[in-house]
């Protein structure tokens, strides 16, 4: 087998940055033959991420090493090809792993997950699909519009601290200042005007390494989870906040989830984020992208 490799060196801060040699190694060890892709930033990674299987050079499988982000980057790379993307987990939040139920903390348990999948062929999951400024976008575990993607931009204008710490203070600091906003909500053909703290549309199930906001999604089902949080006060919001990483919440009354193939968000001064990345200012489309990516898991 020939794969290419491609390393986050930021991945959880430098943490876990042996982690893509690690893998390197045992793939060889296997007897694969390993192309090892390494950028001094995510934008030169995926552009030679891109260059590379753009070559024609045969692989047999993306391996991305990282967190969310560069499953990201390997999704946006795959989407519609035959070739499969694996995951070797040692970011932050690592929730599109989780998804796939890919050993978290175990990199060698990681590889053996790929290499026996590749072996049997792999499974597909479906792919989001988000349309915004004429350009369109892919995603494999969420899209989120409100609180939780203002917290994402606060923390990443923040050098520290670093790790899920800085994203818990940052979300401690939004919530002193933000305001309930007023979307309008375009979901297989039913608009509505809907005042909210956040929404997202969920193929995968967490946001924030673990937050299971949608805990009944399926990444093969064809269908996206709309998940909305209507406005609530800053004290019944931290009060559902810890029910969330055990999926809990979906019973609030402020908490509504529904099942969609397609939707469309508007609102004034609000940034979408897919991933934990940033993605376009609000008004986006999304929708369901079936059977859209090979993975290995």
């Amino acid at each position: 087998m020939r794969i290419a490799l491609a390393i986050n060196p930021a991945a959880a801060f430098g943490r876990t940055s042996n982690a893509g040699h690690q893998a390197a190694g045992h793939f060889r060890d296997a007897g694969w033959d390993v192309v090892v892709l390494e950028a001094d930033g995510y934008d030169a990674l995926r552009r030679l991420v891109n260059e590379t299987l753009a070559t024609g050079a045969k692989v047999d499988a993306l391996v991305v090493v990282g967190g969310d982000g560069m499953v990201h980057l390997g999704v946006n790379a795959l989407a519609g090809l035959d070739t499969p993307l694996g995951i070797v987990p040692s970011g932050t939040g690592n929730d599109v792993a989780r998804l796939l139920e890919v050993p978290l903390k175990d990199t060698a348990a990681a590889c053996r997950q790929i290499m026996a999948a590749l072996e049997a062929g792999g499974r597909t999951m479906d792919l989001g699909r988000v349309s915004a400024a004429g350009t369109s976008t892919y995603f494999a575990g969420v899209l989120s519009a409100g609180f939780d993607a203002a917290v994402n931009e606060r923390a990443n204008r923040w050098r520290w601290p670093r790790g899920k710490s800085r994203y818990n203070l940052a979300m401690l600091r939004e919530l002193g200042s933000f305001r309930p906003i007023e979307y309008t909500v375009t979901a297989d053909e039913e608009t509505w005007r809907q005042p909210a703290l956040l929404i997202s549309v969920a193929n995968g199930q967490s946001i924030g390494g673990g937050m299971r906001i949608t805990p009944d999604a399926l990444p093969d089902d064809g269908w996206l989870d709309l998940f909305v949080v209507k406005p609530l006060s800053r004290i019944r919001f931290l009060a559902v906040f810890p029910t969330v990483f055990a999926g809990k919440h979906t019973t609030h009354p402020a908490v509504e989830i529904r099942r969609v193939r397609n939707v469309r968000l508007e609102a004034a001064g609000v940034v979408a984020y897919a991933d934990g990345e940033r993605i376009a200012e609000l008004p986006v489309v999304v929708d369901i992208v079936p059977g859209g990516l090979r993975v290995l898991a």
